[in-house]
């Protein structure tokens, strides 16, 4: 049996030798290294040899088994390199072609408004504060003077992590707001002077999540970029003042805004802030919804509520909030009709900015 192998060794070396294409090199494994092959048959007929010759037989068969599957996978890689050579010599260069344009990568729409958004309130001042995403129903609703039974507090408005069974009157939320930041940053000034906390001038990105119906102007996630500004004798002026700034800043020196009462528990008195329809002109169309005015933010004075809550007194500071919308602002600008595109990630949409 054992020069039955050396030949099944030199037979298979030597057709493998005249093996020129993937086909012919593929039935070539299978007649030598297959289950019916020549080799493997030994195997088989190894019980059938005498008892003192099966080591040496068995050795032998497996050495020349490793020998085949070497010198399979280096005729492979040889043909291989050889249909790599033969497809670039057969095709053509035309090196007078313009090369393909590298694609550039962009920031994300809402981000570069964001961005924008910064810079403008960092030139009037203003520093960026960063808060957390899963808060406690006590930042959340609150501290920020919404009553227990608010309707924003049902289930229907909040995704709530943990279940109020489990906590009481105290569960735990994503933040359907940046407003809890405003709480935060006001406890960490206060604790630096309790008794004469310094003033405060900030805004607060982030994302908010709120459990709603997902349509084309309302999405369950959203940026918010909250505006917070605390101190000795600021008043409803200052933030009207400091609002029209940001409106020329962001939409030019000679945009038409105006101021409307609102409501929200947290501010007192509250406005909603529009700006003139810059694609309009104000004279109505589908984006203003022939009003001719477009709402951008929401803002008004800090209640003295929250105001104590964050560890300031009420009776001797006084501060206005904001809280504006990137990716309305951002649909607006470039008359998008679906606030869903943000987060399709469909590169169509995303390759336009």
């Amino acid at each position: 049996m054992l020069d039955q192998l050396e030949q099944i060794e030199r037979e298979a070396l030597s057709s493998l030798e005249v093996v020129q294409d993937e086909e012919s090199l593929q039935n070539w494994k299978v007649a030598h290294l297959g289950r019916s092959s020549p080799l493997m048959g030994t195997f088989d007929r190894l019980r059938d040899a005498p008892k003192d010759q099966r080591p040496l037989i068995g050795r032998r068969a497996n050495e020349i088994k490793g020998v085949l599957e070497a010198a399979f996978e280096a005729r492979e890689i040889v043909l291989r390199q050889v249909a790599v050579q033969q497809a670039l010599e057969s095709e053509r260069l035309d090196i007078t072609l313009p090369g393909r344009a590298m694609a550039r990568g962009r920031l994300h729409p809402a981000t570069q408004t964001m961005r924008e958004i910064y810079a403008v309130f960092a030139e009037m001042g203003f520093q960026v504060y960063r808060s957390r995403e899963v808060e406690s129903d006590e930042y959340n609703f609150q501290l920020l003077n919404f009553p227990l039974h608010h309707p924003a507090r049902d289930m229907q408005d909040s995704f709530y992590v943990e279940a109020e069974s489990d906590r009481g009157d105290d569960p735990i939320l994503m933040r359907t707001h940046t407003s809890p930041g405003q709480i935060h940053a006001m406890r960490e000034n206060a604790a630096l002077n309790p008794e004469n906390p310094p003033p405060i001038r900030i805004i607060l990105p982030g994302m908010c999540f709120r459990y709603e119906q997902v349509t084309a102007r309302s999405e369950m996630q959203f940026n918010q970029i909250e505006g917070l500004a605390v101190g000795y004798n600021i008043t409803l002026g200052d933030l009207k003042g400091t609002l029209g700034d940001f409106a020329r800043r962001m939409f030019g020196e000679n945009v038409r805004y105006r101021f409307r009462a609102s409501h929200f528990p947290f501010t007192e008195p509250s406005a909603e802030m529009d700006i003139e329809c810059f694609v309009c002109g104000g004279e109505g169309c589908p984006v203003c919804k022939r009003t001719g005015w477009l709402e951008i933010l929401g803002c008004g004075m800090v209640h003295p509520v929250v105001l104590a809550n964050g560890g300031y007194d009420p009776e001797r500071y006084t501060g206005y909030a904001f809280g504006l919308g990137p990716e309305r602002i951002t649909m607006l600008r470039h008359r998008i009709e679906d606030i869903r595109s943000f987060w399709a990630n469909d590169l169509r949409f995303l390759e336009q900015f």
